[in-house]
């Protein structure tokens, strides 16, 4: 197979949380917040409110944003500590995700992109979950984030996928509507079983 062609191999661009990862902080809240006397919508804007022109893009490193959180919910670093390992410890995967993926890996190109801290990384790598895409592209390590249209390109470029050939997969309708702007082909994930059938049907043709 020449260059070229592998170059106009289909490539799925797929998210992480609330795609390849289940919603975990709809549960986490309320938990945390019944545990520290407070609201849920309070817990999660102690959590990320400001986050995304920080630590989402690299700015501002996870424990030193992990300083303010603490600060935030007054608490100390052993509380911190605890939240930080109980978020870490909900996370749950989709084993029918990562099954078609699997199932696809050579006749695709697979790139997770992702608006995410720095250790999802580590995360990937806990559920031996790296070797699942071609490449990553995290907004914490490329300094932008979804709906820049420069965290899309680079995630094309690093895979040489051209637009008309991806398949791009999140759950906000606006980062969706961003990459079909740029010439991709959106799949706004709702339903598991919908966006495996829809995976199928890139690779199948």
């Amino acid at each position: 197979m020449t260059a070229n062609a592998r170059a106009r191999r289909p490539a799925v661009l797929i998210d992480i949380g609330g795609v390849l990862l289940a919603d975990y902080l709809t549960a986490a809240a309320s938990a945390w917040g019944n545990c520290l006397g407070i609201a849920p919508q309070a817990f999660l804007a102690a959590v990320f409110a400001g986050n995304d022109d920080q630590v989402l893009i690299g700015r501002t490193g996870q424990t030193a944003w992990w300083r303010i959180i603490a600060d935030r919910l007054h608490l100390d670093d052993k509380q911190a500590a605890a939240i930080r390992a109980d978020l870490a410890a909900r996370h749950t995967w989709s084993t029918a995700l990562l099954t078609e993926l699997r199932r696809i890996r050579g006749r695709t190109t697979i790139t997770i992109v992702s608006n995410a801290w720095p250790d999802i990384r580590a995360g990937l790598a806990d559920a031996g979950l790296l070797d699942l895409a071609d490449t990553v592209v995290l907004s914490c390590e490329a300094g932008f984030a979804k709906p820049d249209p420069r965290i899309y390109t680079m995630a094309l470029h690093s895979v040489r996928a051209d637009p008309a050939d991806a398949l791009f997969i999140d759950d906000t309708p606006e980062y969706v509507d961003a990459a079909r702007s740029l010439g991709m082909t959106g799949h706004l994930h709702t339903d598991t079983s919908e966006t495996v059938t829809r995976i199928g049907r890139l690779v199948e043709g």
